[in-house]
């Protein structure tokens, strides 16, 4: 009896063995688990490329069990957003447009169970090329000049037929480049113009090019008396037997920021000649900043004064082309003369004013006449002053812009304009008109660029 017993539970146990291995072994290889190596996902194509144009592009997703799929980018959209195991789906992808200049990626992720599997979409950037300056103007001496070029794609300079222009190099690509603009000497009695073209990826951008001619044109019934060309040669100071400098401190006039120095502070230069024009310039040295301002030794009493200017950019700059007597520091009795004024927080608004003791800005009343010159700081624009014993006018490019006439009355306080006075330029920084929204210093150096000083009478 025992002999049975013991027979019959070791039947019982080696079949619970047998029945628990069966179920160990059995046929749901097939459902996948959390972190089974089984689960595979199979994508086509597994990256996509995209133009920077809205485009669209399509998926082919299967996977042995149910998956899901999603994009990290609201410009790269995806529909179904998912499928089931063991069948195959398409999906749609949906690309906006892109105008940015570098390109851009999206991850599109799909995930069955704990496996994942990722698509990139790469869109490129929309192709750019762009030039630092849109116009260069050389005087009629032999020059050079150099721009930017900004691109993002390959590109190539045409020069047409103007055969009195280089450009080096030629062609570029993506990056910063920087081009080089020569020119021969213009002996011609007539200014010259041409454009460059600098194109690639069916895209182009266009520099003017324009030299002025040697030939002076005098207005009518006027003679040349003086002028300033500043065709000396490139880092020299302009002339100083023609000119001479204002040092003074910070805030020594008008709250302005700057120091004035003479042309230079240790190595940094704040008037200097470079192809044939003057340049001005504010920076920044140390804690301070400094620039120039000069004035003519000579004094005229009525004319008419013409000067060919391009003017900074940035909050904070103040240039002008402007005019005193010797005995300035009577202001404002003295009378004052503005041609042009411009202050870098209200780019391009060039503007005329007079300043006496009946008219001037500190009661209110000076009499001042302004105006937009399209591209004044980015292109050169002629100013001037017509001056007689009847009136002051001025002009841009021209076109009177103010008019000031003399009441007669032998009055000083409203007509102080009868004696000699001397043309000034200088470039400010801050002040209580060029400083009155703030200043930005990330604009510094800023630089004033005159090509011509002349200077005119009447012929008697």
């Amino acid at each position: 009896m025992i002999k049975l017993f013991k027979s019959l539970f070791l039947s019982i146990a080696m079949t619970t063995i047998a029945a628990a291995a069966c179920s160990c072994s059995g046929d749901k290889t097939d459902e996948p688990k959390g972190g089974d190596s089984g689960v595979t996902i199979n994508v086509t194509p597994e990256n996509i490329d995209a133009p920077c144009e809205a485009s669209s592009a399509s998926l082919s997703v299967s996977a042995n069990a149910d998956w899901s799929i999603s994009s990290d980018a609201d410009w790269c959209k995806i529909f179904p957003s998912g499928g089931l195991k063991n069948s195959t789906s398409k999906i749609d992808v949906t690309i906006s447009a892109y105008t940015g200049a570098s390109k851009r990626q999206a991850t599109l992720t799909i995930n069955a169970g704990s496996s994942v599997k990722k698509v990139i979409v790469t869109q490129q950037a929309a192709p750019t090329l762009s030039l630092s300056t849109s116009t260069i103007c050389f005087g009629a001496q032999q020059g050079s000049a150099t721009i930017n070029v900004t691109a993002n794609v390959n590109w190539v300079i045409s020069t047409g037929n103007a055969a009195w222009i280089t450009v080096s190099p030629t062609t570029g690509a993506d990056g910063s480049t920087a081009v080089t603009v020569s020119c021969e000497a213009n002996s011609s009695e007539t200014d010259r113009e041409t454009t460059v073209t600098f194109s690639g990826d069916g895209i182009e951008s266009r520099l003017k090019i324009v030299q002025y001619s040697d030939v002076i044109n005098t207005p009518d019934g006027y003679t040349l008396v003086w002028n300033d060309e500043f065709n000396s040669p490139d880092g020299s100071q302009p002339d100083l037997s023609k000119w001479y400098y204002d040092e003074w401190p910070a805030g020594y006039v008008n709250n302005e920021l700057q120091r004035y120095v003479a042309g230079s502070f240790g190595n940094e230069k704040t008037a200097e000649i470079i192809n044939g024009v003057l340049n001005i310039t504010a920076r920044k040295s140390g804690s301070q900043v400094i620039s120039a301002r000069l004035n003519t030794r000579e004094l005229w009493q009525y004319g008419y004064f013409e000067a060919r200017l391009k003017l900074p950019k940035g909050k904070g700059t103040w240039p002008a082309f402007w005019m005193m007597p010797a005995d300035g520091g009577n202001w404002p009795h003295c009378g004052e003369i503005d041609i042009m004024e411009e202050v870098g927080t209200n780019p391009n608004y060039t503007s005329s004013s007079i300043h006496c003791t009946s008219y001037n800005h500190t009661i209110g009343t000076q009499k001042t006449a302004e105006r937009l010159t399209a591209g004044a700081e980015d292109e050169f624009h002629i100013y001037a002053l017509e001056w007689t014993p009847d009136y002051i006018r001025t002009y841009v490019d021209g076109n009177q812009l103010f008019y000031f006439a003399n009441d007669k009355k032998g009055d000083e306080n409203t007509w102080p304009f009868d004696k000699p006075f001397h043309p000034i330029l200088n470039l400010a920084w801050g002040g209580s008109w060029g400083g009155m929204n703030g200043v930005d210093e990330s604009a510094l150096p800023a630089t004033y660029m005159i090509d011509y000083v002349r200077v005119f009478q009447q012929t008697r």
